[in-house]
């Protein structure tokens, strides 16, 4: 083993909201895809350095979706044999906000996942923790409509029956908004006896954060760490990794990373035009909580990971084709839904 400093992002353009989870010697992360058809991304590594698209299991439309609309922050697990991944479906994006939240499942990534299954739409951003006593919780943030209150009403959690595919016994809020305003993007780790709630904090503009707190208890009371936020670029405007925040945790040959969105704008926190990034940062473990490695809580643009001699990062991510396939590469995406008729690969045209 060597040390390999990676480049971030490490999925450039596009790729926000990731979520991060291990099969093995496998690693995938799921990210966003919004109103663009054909949904959710899955990307595979082995290096944490290298990223490969394998998966789009999500084959839904969104005709009639409000732009920025579609599917938002999905979160990929594993548990069971099988992968699991919780999404949300936002048709309106007005103070009502309409968001459903759907769990679709595959034994394998590549596979045929099934139907997205209904489960509730109390908020956004939902996530599934599976404890290692077999029980299973589902958690979002809960959106709070009514006027004069805060939208982001804190993150509630819910516990689901597996085999029914339906939430059981008594929803709680388990964390309210922290100083930095707004909650959302949950997710739990169990280690050491504790469990860890990483959430996304701040909103997703240049505020952006991660929060982590832990307790005992899966159902609380959780206490925010001694120094948050754990990552963060708000204080940063020289930082080229903007809008850093909504992090996941990876573990990988003894050390510790998350994945997190960031933003590279063209100007001094002006326009992003490749959107919301994925990145990579080391962390280490300190009295029980998870800190940046180096210390601080800023993003950095090279990050030092554990690998195989020998694995060197692909740095170029252009890509080309000759439209000499059957059906457009996985990497096309197209508004709302596919061409269908609308475009061949085969057909010739021609004019007189």
């Amino acid at each position: 083993m060597k040390d390999l400093f990676l480049q971030n992002p490490v999925i450039p353009g596009f790729n926000p909201d990731a979520s991060a989870c291990q099969a093995g010697e496998d690693y995938y992360i799921a990210t966003s895809t919004f109103e663009w058809w054909p949904g959710i991304c899955i990307y595979h590594s082995r290096d944490l350095a290298n990223w490969t698209l394998v998966s789009r299991p999500v084959t839904m439309t969104f005709y009639g979706v409000e732009s920025s609309g579609g599917l938002w922050a999905p979160h990929l697990s594993r548990a069971d044999g099988k992968f699991w991944l919780a999404i949300t479906h936002v048709h309106t994006r007005t103070g009502f906000k309409d968001t459903i939240n759907y769990i679709t499942i595959c034994e394998t990534i590549d596979g045929n996942w099934t139907r997205p299954v209904y489960i509730n739409s109390s908020g956004f951003d939902p996530a599934l923790f599976h404890d290692d006593d077999g029980r299973k919780y589902f958690l979002n943030m809960l959106w709070d409509y009514r006027p004069g209150h805060n939208g982001f009403a804190g993150i509630v959690m819910q516990e689901l029956n597996p085999i029914t595919m339906k939430l059981t016994g008594v929803r709680k809020k388990i964390f309210d908004v922290t100083s930095l305003g707004v909650a959302e993007g949950p997710q739990i780790l169990k280690k050491d006896g504790w469990y860890y709630l990483l959430t996304a904090a701040g909103g997703t503009g240049y505020q952006h954060a991660a929060v982590v707190a832990r307790s005992h208890s899966v159902w609380g009371p959780y206490e925010i760490s001694p120094s948050p936020p754990l990552l963060t670029s708000a204080l940063s405007p020289d930082n080229p990794l903007q809008k850093a925040g909504h992090a996941s945790f990876l573990h990988k040959d003894g050390g510790w990373y998350i994945t997190h969105i960031c933003a590279r704008p063209l100007t001094m926190r002006g326009n992003c035009p490749l959107g919301r990034e994925t990145a990579l940062q080391k962390i280490e473990w300190l009295d029980g909580w998870p800190r940046l490695a180096g210390g601080g809580n800023e993003p950095s643009l090279e990050v030092p990971i554990t690998a195989e001699p020998g694995i060197v990062q692909k740095i170029k991510h252009n890509k080309q084709t000759d439209f000499d396939e059957t059906k457009l590469p996985d990497w096309f995406q197209t508004l709302r839904g596919p061409l269908g008729e609308a475009m061949s690969l085969r057909a010739c045209l021609i004019s007189i």
